[in-house]
């Protein structure tokens, strides 16, 4: 069965998988991935860039020796502990900050020891209060979407559960995306902290469709008492799964070409930092949203007392008939 006919006769009803019937097992895995997310952000916790903790970077290309270019910086540097990477085909170099002295003597000492001419050897220096305010700015624009966020959905929808369905979503990306930065030891850099934002408009857009048809689905129920509040949520996110993963692969696709060949064979620091939380992001927001979002909504809504009513009707109605019997 191809996806253009699943997607059919999960429309149509013909066939439905039972998403809103299992939430348990989904908020499960969901608690545990964020559990894990968190333990990781706690233990070895993020490895920030220079642009957040501020510091002196040295990029040496033509060279891959790291214990060359670790001593190079403690035979300068007294008590330096430098952090050192690879960076395409070079080596990064990020210590505290340094002076114009210790600068340009730890450059000679690296072209020196790495035996690279001394234009090979490139800095950059950032100072804390710089690095400071880009941690600033990036909390503040964070907060601003989550509170214009959840402003504007539950104006939209006329209901706050939906605008609370869609923070936890939210959270739950965010958390999970940060742990693997955590895990596989990438920066944070501003570019990550844009992937971050972005990843967050993505997941609420995928949310957005998936609450639209459900309050459609939902409102017909309402209004013709023949299905329960569950079983029209349940087949709202039947109807909008298929176009989520394949909206969602389309779009994996071209950011996985980024983060790997722009990574492995290009080196390009930038778009890795930015492709693995768009990557990661996407991956989680479209699971979110179909697994997580709506499941919650509807064990939000579940006392409500229209909510409540709707689904004693459903019930009585599909007793009377047997009784009949």
């Amino acid at each position: 069965m191809g996806m253009a006919q699943l997607g059919n006769r999960l429309y149509t009803g013909e066939s439905a998988f039972d998403f809103v019937g299992r939430r348990k097992l989904w908020f499960l895995i969901a608690g545990a991935l964020v559990l894990v997310s968190a333990v990781l952000l706690w233990k070895p916790g993020l490895t920030y860039g220079i642009e957040f903790e501020g510091g002196t970077e040295f990029r040496v290309s033509g060279t891959s020796d790291q214990q060359a270019a670790r001593e190079a910086v403690e035979a300068v540097v007294s008590g330096s502990v430098p952090t050192v990477t690879t960076a395409g085909s070079g080596v990064r170099v990020q210590t505290e900050t340094l002076t114009t002295q210790q600068l340009d003597a730890v450059s000679g000492e690296l072209a020196q020891r790495l035996d690279v001419p001394r234009d090979n050897v490139t800095t950059s220096t950032v100072g804390p209060s710089w690095g400071s305010d880009v941690t600033r700015k990036a909390l503040t624009g964070l907060v601003v979407f989550l509170v214009v966020v959840s402003i504007v959905m539950a104006l939209y929808f006329r209901a706050w559960t939906m605008a609370v369905a869609s923070l936890v979503a939210l959270f739950h990306d965010l958390i999970i995306t940060a742990g693997v930065y955590a895990l596989t030891g990438f920066e944070v850099t501003p570019a990550s902290v844009i992937g971050f934002l972005t990843i967050l408009g993505y997941s609420l857009y995928d949310t957005v469709v998936v609450f639209d048809k459900v309050r459609e689905n939902t409102e017909e129920a309402f209004l013709h008492r023949d299905r329960t509040f569950a079983d029209a949520a349940n087949h709202a996110v039947n109807q909008t799964v298929v176009r989520s993963v394949n909206t969602t692969v389309v779009a994996l696709l071209p950011v996985a070409a980024i983060l790997f060949i722009g990574d492995l064979l290009l080196g390009a620091g930038t778009l890795r930092d930015i492709s693995l939380a768009l990557f990661v992001g996407m991956l989680v927001g479209a699971y979110s949203s179909i697994f997580v979002a709506t499941p919650l909504l509807v064990t939000l809504r579940t006392r409500e007392a229209r909510v409540a009513a709707l689904d004693r009707d459903v019930r009585a109605g599909a007793q009377e008939p047997a009784a009949s019997q």
